[in-house]
């Protein structure tokens, strides 16, 4: 029997394929999907379909989208596509959809992210536990097919999406820049020449040098998750090598952007965060822009200091796309290298980020580590895991240590001390852990906070 409690989750769907994922699967939760949406009054007539490149994804489009025309909707396949041009697709559309991905999970996984017309979340709380619970229904008793009475269409949405990005940031005038771009076998390989390159529009001032464009699911190279530090070292070389002016890595769905200097050195999202919210702001005066608890704290110094409203939540799309909602938010960053927009329907695009750190690259004389800086101003720990077998206690620990600072329970738990320091620990929802960040005004007061906290954690 599938338990699809084990790959149905709070954002998405994910899981092995075949054990856990597969065509009885994709074809269930294809006819829930439809279901929802009937239940939710939406009226929609058609949805919109992609997959990434894993070898698993046409198989089971064509699956979940059996399921959706048996419930009397209509498919548009926009095939081989990034999640961001999924994210357009159903933006200007118009339509629900559904983007077959695992992102940067390794080779045997794959997944389904959907959304509502307008590239609107589902998640846990607005459709994805009853989708689930229609699914497991649907597998228990032996899914069944109707008649297929929903049409289906082929239609190749690259050009499109390349242009509506070249849109709203506009290399054309930049001085040249040689960038390195690690697609990691991923869908970064495929958008790419099309939005940066002159795959399908004039070129741009980039001399853009490819590393690992060819689509490949297998990951032949490295695993494409641009935030793990073993993941980059490729890049970072060919960067030194080459004398570019910087490095990009996308993630496999290409959703994600990550971001080196000319000396190979990581730039943090953070600071990526900052600097395109200061971009963001010349344009729209006054917005509002959504950061996570676990950037840094010179986002919301930076945003307030160009007369934006900075707005904290928690860590996960689902809260930001909530909040940015709910706040007409124009712009929104995660320290994993997420950035959210209202000028694209409040979703995550990689890409464009990307472009806004070309074009204020581009725009000036200096090197992108002396841009990078105004926008660091505190040192870091990064995400550090740590396997425990209860991890409210350990939180109860923590807290009754740090009593006397400033504490509070958004996500997980924060503590800010008199110096400005702070320290997030928070459970992951999947796995046994507690993901601790700090930060603080120098690297030596880093150390002693997390040697502090790990001390609790890991005693």
């Amino acid at each position: 029997m599938t338990d699809l409690s084990a790959i149905i989750k709070a954002y998405d769907v994910r899981g092995t394929v075949p054990d856990q994922l597969n065509e009885d699967v994709a074809r269930a939760v294809g006819i829930a999907f439809a279901r929802v949406l009937a239940e939710q009054g939406t009226g929609a007539t058609a949805v919109v379909v992609a997959h990434d490149m894993r070898e698993s994804g046409p198989g089971l489009v064509a699956a979940y989208a059996e399921g959706l025309r048996s419930e009397r909707l209509d498919v548009v396949n926009v095939g081989l596509c990034s999640t961001d041009e999924l994210y357009y697709a159903s933006g200007i559309l118009g339509l629900p959809g559904a983007m077959f991905t695992a992102s940067h999970n390794p080779a045997q996984y794959n997944g389904i992210k959907h959304c509502y017309a307008g590239a609107k979340p589902v998640g846990q709380e607005s459709g994805l536990a009853r989708i689930r619970e229609i699914a497991q229904g649907l597998l228990d008793d032996g899914v069944t097919i109707g008649s297929i009475a929903g049409g289906y269409t082929e239609r190749d949405m690259l050009p499109a999406y390349a242009e509506h990005l070249r849109g709203l940031v506009d290399l054309s005038g930049i001085r040249p820049l040689k960038v390195v771009v690690d697609a990691g076998n991923g869908m970064g390989g495929h958008t790419v020449p099309a939005v940066l390159g002159d795959a399908v529009l004039p070129a741009l001032p980039l001399d853009i040098i490819p590393m690992y464009f060819e689509l490949d699911g297998s990951f032949p190279n490295h695993e494409a998750n641009p935030l793990e530090p073993k993941n980059i070292v490729d890049l970072q070389a060919a960067v030194v090598k080459h004398g570019a002016d910087l490095g990009l890595a996308f993630d496999g769905d290409a959703d994600r952007c990550f971001v080196v200097d000319a000396d190979g050195d990581p730039v943090s999202p953070s600071a990526i965060t900052a600097l395109v919210a200061t971009r963001e702001l010349v344009k729209h005066p006054g917005g509002t822009v959504i950061h996570n608890l676990i950037t840094s704290r010179a986002v919301p110094e930076i945003v307030t200091e160009n007369g934006g409203v900075p707005v904290r939540t928690r860590v996960g799309h689902s809260f930001i796309k909530a909040e940015m909602a709910k706040t007409d938010a124009i712009f929104g960053g995660e320290h994993s290298a997420h950035y959210y927009f209202r000028d694209f329907w409040g979703a995550d695009t990689g890409m464009l980020a990307a472009m806004h750190v070309l074009a204020a690259l581009g725009e000036q004389d200096k090197p992108l580590k002396e841009l990078a800086a105004r926008f660091e101003r505190y040192a870091a720990s990064g995400e550090i895991n740590s396997t425990v077998t209860d991890q409210q206690a350990k939180l109860d620990e923590v807290k009754q240590a740090f009593a006397a600072e400033d504490q509070d329970e958004l996500d997980g738990l924060t503590v800010t001390f008199a110096d400005g320091s702070w320290i997030n620990l928070r459970p992951s929802n999947t796995e046994p852990l507690l993901r601790l960040n700090v930060e603080a005004p120098s690297a030596e007061r880093v150390a002693q906070l997390r040697d502090d906290v790990l001390a609790i954690v890991r005693g």
